[in-house]
């Protein structure tokens, strides 16, 4: 389904909300490399989530936001016997499978 806006309507309407955003993430990202402890936040399953859906924002094909989406769900059909906290992690955890 296509926009009713042009380009340039879209850009005049929404470019600054989304640099702050931008510059937001740039600033996420800047954090965890100046860590301490740095060198392990790629080992964070919601880092790499992250890094991932950057990628996937990148990698100029469309239908992005369902793909990002996908990148943060958790994949499982099968309904969990329970749950192990009240707090949403924000991306799965594969490890949380074996829980």
């Amino acid at each position: 389904m296509k926009c009713p806006l042009t380009a340039t309507q879209i850009a005049d309407e929404y470019f600054i909300e989304n640099r702050h955003r931008l510059l937001d993430i740039a600033a996420f990202l800047d954090r965890l490399e100046r860590s301490a402890g740095s060198e392990d936040s790629s080992q964070d399953f919601r880092v790499r989530a992250f890094r991932d859906a950057i990628g996937t924002l990148l990698d100029g094909r469309g239908d992005r936001a369902r793909r990002i989406q996908m990148v943060f769900s958790d994949p499982t059909l099968e309904p969990r016997a329970a749950l192990d906290r009240k707090a949403a992690y924000g991306a799965f955890h594969a490890d949380q499978e074996a829980k």
